[in-house]
């Protein structure tokens, strides 16, 4: 049996896509693979294959003990160009901080990615690229799935929301990087449709951003509604509610949001970014800027086959990111790094 301990504390925030994306893949190893995976989390015994979901100093601690934690795989779910537009550090932390996380990496005798165009930019900070892997996020079906008409239109009716206004739901931190501020701005611009943003500032103050964004959320349109960060399960509730899930940020991996808006058949817009390209390309509507973003949206408003149309995009790209899918490449990878691991032992 294979021997796996995670190492994670992504949970222990709210609001965050490695907290979800950490908590979906030990849902499916649990789902599909109890027989074939011994799985345990923060267990400092030792073990064969040690996966790290985040960054802690106490983790990166561990890795110098090889024989105790086995093979080291790191999960990459962020870049320092990715944090960048995230959080607002003082200059010389920002530095010392972008250091220690390449450098966990570095501690890494494996990656995986989210997103495949990011193996080019791990392999600048000196990184091989065959010690990368490139898996993808996906969601349970449990967890995301279609609603009935009727219980759309009752949910609709619980918000307070007519059945016949469009809505467009957007979810993520609320931060410079995600392009909050469009999606205000689209609201003001578009008063007949109702906006919803779920998220919150899950780094506080360090949010970069965060005093422009608090304002906002203080004072926003009247057909814009902050949720702030909530639960799963009603974060399901307002994919389904909507008839449009916008996301306009300007850097990304592999968001975990797409992924479910995708689940719960909904159609998904975003900016139109390279990054999405080798992972998304046919499943969603790519959009230049905020202007394209309005223009696109008036479009599906009216015309009901260019909706359909995108709504099978999503259908198409929830098939193709199935858990089953995904649950079969985890095994193999793992499988994989349990033979190098084999292989080490032998050798020392």
């Amino acid at each position: 049996m294979l021997q796996v301990n995670m190492f994670s504390s992504a949970d222990k925030v709210q609001g965050q896509g490695v907290g979800s994306a950490y908590l979906e893949l030990i849902q499916l190893l649990r789902k599909y693979h109890s027989d074939s995976i011994d799985l345990s989390i923060n267990n400092y015994s030792k073990t064969a294959l040690s996966h790290y979901h985040t960054i802690d100093l106490p983790f990166y601690f561990s890795t110098f003990f090889r024989k105790r934690f086995g093979r080291r795989i790191g999960y990459v779910h962020f870049l320092p160009s990715t944090l960048k537009g995230s959080i607002h550090l003082p200059r010389a932390i920002e530095n010392t901080f972008y250091k220690y996380v390449i450098s966990f990496y570095k501690r890494m005798d494996h990656l995986v990615v989210v997103n495949p165009i990011f193996i080019e930019e791990l392999k600048k900070y000196g990184i091989a690229e065959n010690k990368i892997t490139y898996i993808p996020n996906f969601v349970a079906k449990k967890d995301f799935y279609a609603y009935s008409s009727d219980r759309k239109k009752a949910l609709r009716e619980a918000k307070g929301i007519s059945t016949e206004q469009f809505v467009v739901f957007g979810a993520g931190q609320v931060q410079e990087r995600k392009g909050v501020y469009d999606f205000v701005k689209l609201a003001e611009e578009m008063p007949d449709v109702q906006f919803i943003w779920a998220g919150g500032f899950s780094f506080g103050k360090i949010t970069d951003g965060y005093e422009k964004f608090k304002k906002i959320m203080g004072q926003p349109p009247k057909n814009l509604q902050f949720t702030g960060i909530i639960q799963r399960d009603e974060m399901r509730d307002y994919y389904n509610m909507a008839d449009l899930f916008l996301l306009p940020s300007y850097e990304e991996l592999f968001p975990m949001c797409i992924l479910e808006s995708f689940a719960s058949n909904t159609p998904v817009m975003l900016r139109d970014l390279p990054l999405y390209e080798p992972v998304l390309q046919g499943y969603y509507l790519p959009c230049a800027d905020r202007s394209d973003m309005k223009h696109s949206i008036d479009l599906l408003k009216n015309d009901q086959h260019m909706y359909s149309e995108l709504k099978q995009q999503a259908v198409k790209g929830n098939h193709y990111y199935s858990e089953e899918r995904l649950a079969a490449l985890w095994l193999e990878f793992y499988q994989k790094q349990q033979q190098e691991s084999e292989l080490f032992q032998k050798e020392n």
